[in-house]
Formats: structure tokens, sequence, C-alpha cells
């Protein structure tokens, strides 16, 4: 698999492969929550972060899929759940990992991800998992994430585990 790597200097450029994915991802599901306008904001929103970064992942011609995100800054976290006391030091918050469905459980997902943390300095990585999807869940876990708690960032958003990983 080849893969490219992008920082906030090329959001601009990549923003429609990343909603092309997303859309490719998601094409099963049609709830609001889950839709190319929402995912949108929310690419534009961590894209726009100076230290932003992304790794996608390409095989057979065509994109495989990708993961993104940046730094919280000194003392950051999720959005309704208080960072646990006993994390110290700096959060590197792992937004995304998306893979489109022709190469899910190929073990790409995971080359992807190794591959976008392999340059990041930090303590420890966070990311969040929507609680209805317990074997996304059970993946990160093998992948040496764990539990530290659950939240709901908004009104409108599913609950998710609130993962860790020390890096």
């Amino acid at each position: 698999m080849d893969l490219k790597r992008y920082t906030h200097a090329d959001a601009r450029d990549v923003r429609s492969l990343l909603l092309d994915i997303h859309d490719e991802a998601y094409a099963d599901t049609s709830d609001e929550f889950h839709s190319r306008e929402r995912f949108s904001y929310y690419v534009d929103r961590w894209s726009s972060r100076e230290d932003w970064r992304c790794v996608s992942g390409w095989e057979e011609g065509g994109p495989v899929g990708y993961s993104y995100g940046s730094m919280f800054k000194p003392g950051g976290w999720w959005k309704g759940h208080r960072r646990p006391s006993d994390l110290k030091g700096s959060v590197f918050a792992l937004s995304e990992l998306m893979v489109v469905p022709k190469w899910r459980g190929t073990g790409r997902a995971e080359v992807i991800h190794d591959a976008l943390l392999s340059e990041v300095e930090a303590t420890m990585v966070s990311l969040l998992v929507e609680t209805a999807r317990p074997r996304v869940q059970a993946l990160y876990e093998r992948w040496n994430y764990v539990k530290v708690g659950e939240t709901e960032p908004n009104d409108d958003t599913p609950t998710y585990s609130v993962m860790v990983r020390k890096l």
C-alpha cells in the first residue's frame, strides 16, 4: 500500500478525497449524523488547525482510507468528558480513521493509523468511538487503547467511548 501524507497546507487539495471516502464508507447509512454535509463541517474544522496531519493509503489505483488528527492544546480534552487526572502530558487527538468497505478487515486500517502516529510527538493519543460500535472499540483495544470513560459532546451526537493509548 502506498501512503501519502498531508498537512494543514494541503487541506484544501485533499478535502474532496476525504469527503468521497466518507461517502463510500457510510453509503449504507442514511442517518443525519453521518451525512456528508455534517462531516464536511468536521473536516474543515480539524484541517484548519495548523498542526493537522493526515495519512491516506492507496492500492490498486484507488484510495484505501485515511486517518487524521491534531494535537490538543495544553490541558485540552474531548468536549463533555473530564481528562483523567492520571493522564499527564501532551495528547494527539485522532479525529478520524476511515477505510472504504472493500479494504475493511485486511489490516490496512492499522497500517494507516500507525503511519499517522509515527510522526506524532506526544505522550499519548486519544480518540472517540461510538458506543454503538463495540467491534470498532474492540479493534482499538487490540491496538492497545484503553477506554477511560464516555461522553456525549453535543445534544445531537451519540454516546462515545473515550479511548487512550500511550505513545
